[in-house]
Parts: structure tokens; C-alpha cells; sequence
């Protein structure tokens, strides 16, 4: 026993209680509950973190207590509280790293505490700081990097590098290798496991946002869709109106002898008609893209006459040019049928073929459109085989437009739509289209 050394250890004592409140301070808020590895998608993976703690328990256990024993003299009792103290807590650093690491590092301050107080002579030997004190205190500070933010690790390697002077202050003469060795050992894997941690919730973060993002992209997609439809919709409708509307106006001067009861009333059903028709331009007027209606020059592509059932054919010639062997088949007479029907299956068949252009270049497309038995809806269907030759697609990766546009028509219209790869290695779309138009509330 060293003189003076029961005064010192006091003032050791004392500096390690103010030292303690500065670590909770320091550490402020809980530790995280969830543990090591629990977002892993195998259980073993899982389990990995607990089974290592468990080894490193159950190996430094027994090595500590032997070579507090041997190597530093320690009575057996005291040599077996440390051991546990400095072992035993392994086990909670798959879940709990920082309760462990309190009491491992309690547990090594008072080892070299005990080692010159208790112990024989020290001469040749480590200390303050014994082999299996360091290899346990690195064996913990992986699952602390790992767990916990860079401010906690700061603090923790701190304090190590507090103790590790606050310590050697018993004995100045004696070689400080051991606490260099465990202050630069520390800090080298609280760093490297920090960065490691770091890196991998940033990439988490990314891939969260990714999925957020094509969410958006999805989502934004759709209302695009639901806007260009809207306005084909608001076209072939305003068409109507303005035919009712002139209808109306007229009706009392193309034919004659018209009651004056009549006239009033062509002249009420030429109102409404032009009323609706502007309610119905000002509510759809914010679909229009900007700067269309300024565009000078004759008609732009939003006043041009939409297409419909008799333009298939030419839409299939251009698919026949732009490589496609495409060929159109229609049956039943699907003549009279409303005009949002054939716009609808006209903008399906387009989509689906331009699909197979962008994708399946050279390919055979079969285009059927055929009127139920019945005559209450139109079918529409296009299948293309694979290329007869290999071929690069002219698009490796689609805004996927297509697939959402072709649905959101079918669901306007209270239809249903069939889409996917054929057992040959090609692709099919088949549309379902009623005649009539869909109750209210049938598609909310």
C-alpha cells in the first residue's frame, strides 16, 4: 500500500461522482429501446447480436478472474466481483449498450482502483488497465457505436480518456502504455462503428424518401392523367352543349307556326345549355395548360376534333410504318355509341400500341375492338408476341402514364381493365367499355 493512497482514492472517488452527474448530463435522453440489428430481415440475424454477447460473456468471465488472481494478487472474492462486473454486462449489449457500459466502466475504474490497493506488486505488470479489462471495454464499444448517436460517443470516449489520467495520478512514475493503448484502441472503434452507423441511416433515410418520392411521382402521375382526360371530356361534352345551345336558338325560325309558349321554351333550353356550358368551362378552365388558349395561329391540338372509332384505321397504318405489324379487326356494328366510349377506346388502343413500339419493337399487335352481343358495351383488346428478331427497346424504362391512363378511362366509365404478359412472351390489354353511362356513386 502506497502512502497517501487511501486520501487519493478518496479524491478519485469524489471526481468519479461529479463525473457521473457530467455523463448524465452529457448523455442526456434514454437510451434507445429497440435493439441491435432488430429491423434485420431474418431472425438470425436477429439473434446474431445477443449470441456474440453471450460468447464474449461466457470467455471473458473466467479469464479475468484467473489473471486478476494470478497475475495481480487480488483476494478471490474481489477478484470474482470484478470479473462479473467487467464480464457479466456483456450480455446487454446487443439491447442495452449504454446501461452495460455504465457498469463496465464503473467496474474497470474500480479494478485499477483495487489493483495497487489490494493487490501485489505491480512491477512488470499492466495496469491500470489489465488485458481482458481492455479487451472487454473494445468488445463493448462496438455495440455502443452501433447504437447510439455521435454525441454519446464523444462523451463516452471522453470519459475513458478522464479516467485513464484521473487513474494513472496514483502512480505517476508507473509506464501509462496501458491507458494510451485503451484510449486510442477506444476511440479508433467508436469512430469507425459511429461512421458505420451513420452510413447505414443515411442510406435508410435515402431509401425511405426514395419510396416517398416515387409515391409523389405515382400520385402526380395520375392527376396528370385525370386532367388530360378531363379535358377530352370537357370537349366532346362542350361539343353537345353548343349543339343544344344553337339548336334551341334556332329551332323557332326553321320551323313554322312554333307557339309563342314554345318559343319561350326553346329559348329557356337555350340559356341553360349556355349557362352550363360556361359553369363547366370555369370549374375545368384550371385543367387547360398554360398558354394554350394564347397560342395565335389557327386551331391548337385542344380544339382540333378528337378521334374515335373511324381513325383506328389510320392509327394502325402509323404503328404498320413505325415497325409493327399490326393488324385491325372490328366487329358488330359499333356505330352510335356515345362519343366518350370511342374517344376512351381510340386513347387505349394509341397507348397500347405506342407501348409496343417504345418496347417491343417488330412485333406482331392484334387490334380487336367488337360490340357485345347485347349492345350494352365495346371490347377492346390489343396483343402484341414477342419480336420475331431480338431487338433493343427504344425505352428500357416507361413514366408509367400509359397503364394509369388506360385505367383511370375504363374507371370513368364504370368499365374494367385487364393488363399483363402473355404465356408467349408478349403483353395484353383488354378494356371493357359500357355503353351507358355508369350510376352515380358507382365509381367513387
Amino acid at each position: 500500500m502506497f502512502p497517501g493512497s487511501e486520501t487519493r482514492a478518496g479524491r478519485l472517488l469524489a471526481g468519479a461522482r461529479r463525473q457521473g452527474v457530467l455523463l448524465s448530463r452529457a448523455f442526456g435522453g434514454p437510451e434507445p429501446g429497440e435493439a441491435l440489428f432488430a429491423r434485420a430481415p431474418k431472425p438470425w440475424m436477429r439473434l446474431l447480436p445477443h449470441f456474440l454477447a453471450l460468447a464474449a460473456s461466457a470467455s471473458l468471465l473466467p479469464t479475468t478472474v484467473v489473471v486478476l488472481l494470478g497475475d495481480y494478487g487480488l483476494p478471490g472474492v474481489l477478484a470474482g466481483l470484478l470479473g462479473v462486473g467487467q464480464a457479466a454486462p456483456l450480455l446487454l449489449a446487443g439491447a442495452r449498450p449504454l446501461s452495460a457500459w455504465y457498469v463496465v466502466f464503473s467496474a474497470d475504474v474500480l479494478t485499477a482502483l483495487a489493483l495497487p490497493l489490494w493487490g501485489g506488486p505491480l512491477d512488470g505488470a499492466a495496469w491500470p488497465w489489465p488485458a481482458p479489462t481492455i479487451v472487454g471495454y473494445l468488445l463493448l464499444c462496438l455495440p455502443l457505436s452501433l447504437h447510439l448517436a455521435r454525441r454519446t460517443l464523444v462523451a463516452v470516449w471522453l470519459s475513458t480518456a478522464a479516467a485513464a489520467v484521473l487513474v494513472g495520478l496514483l502512480r505517476p512514475g508507473h509506464s501509462p502504455g496501458s491507458s494510451v493503448l485503451l484510449v486510442v484502441l477506444s476511440g479508433v472503434v467508436l469512430l469507425l462503428g459511429g461512421a458505420i452507423r451513420e452510413r447505414s441511416e443515411a442510406q435508410r433515410r435515402l431509401a425511405e424518401q426514395e419510396t416517398i418520392s416515387e409515391a409523389e411521382r405515382s400520385h402526380r402521375r395520375l392527376l396528370e392523367e385525370r386532367a388530360r382526360i378531363a379535358r377530352e371530356l370537357h370537349d366532346v361534352v362542350a361539343h353537345h352543349m353548343s349543339v343544344i345551345s344553337v339548336q334551341a336558338d334556332s329551332a323557332p325560325y326553321r320551323v313554322e307556326g312554333v307557339p309563342e309558349a314554345a318559343r319561350a321554351e326553346f329559348t329557356t333550353i337555350a340559356d341553360t345549355a349556355r349557362q352550363s356550358l360556361a359553369e363547366m368551362r370555369r370549374l375545368l378552365g384550371v385543367l387547360r395548360s398554360e398558354g394554350t388558349e394564347a397560342e395565335g395561329g389557327g386551331a391548337g391540338p385542344e380544339l382540333a376534333p378528337q378521334p374515335g372509332l373511324g381513325e383506328l384505321g389510320t392509327l394502325v397504318e402509323s404503328a404498320v410504318r413505325a415497325g409493327v405489324a399490326a393488324r385491325l379487326t372490328v366487329t358488330g356494328e359499333p356505330a352510335g355509341l356515345p362519343r366518350a366510349v370511342t374517344l376512351n377506346a381510340y386513347r387505349i388502343v394509341q397507348e397500347a400500341l405506342a407501348n409496343v413500339v417504345r418496347h417491343a419493337p417488330g412485333a406482331e399487335a392484334a387490334v380487336t375492338v367488337a360490340l357485345s352481343a347485347d349492345g350494352s358495351a365495346l371490347r377492346v383488346e390489343v396483343v402484341n408476341g414477342p419480336p420475331a428478331t431480338p431487338a433493343r427497346p427504344l425505352e428500357w424504362h416507361g413514366t408509367g402514364h400509359g397503364l394509369i391512363g388506360m385505367r383511370e378511362r375504363t374507371r370513368l366509365l364504370g368499365g374494367t381493365l385487364d393488363t399483363g404478359p402473355t404465356a408467349e412472351g408478349g403483353f395484353r390489354v383488354a378494356a371493357v367499355l359500357p355503353r351507358n353511362e355508369p350510376a352515380p356513386g358507382e365509381n367513387a
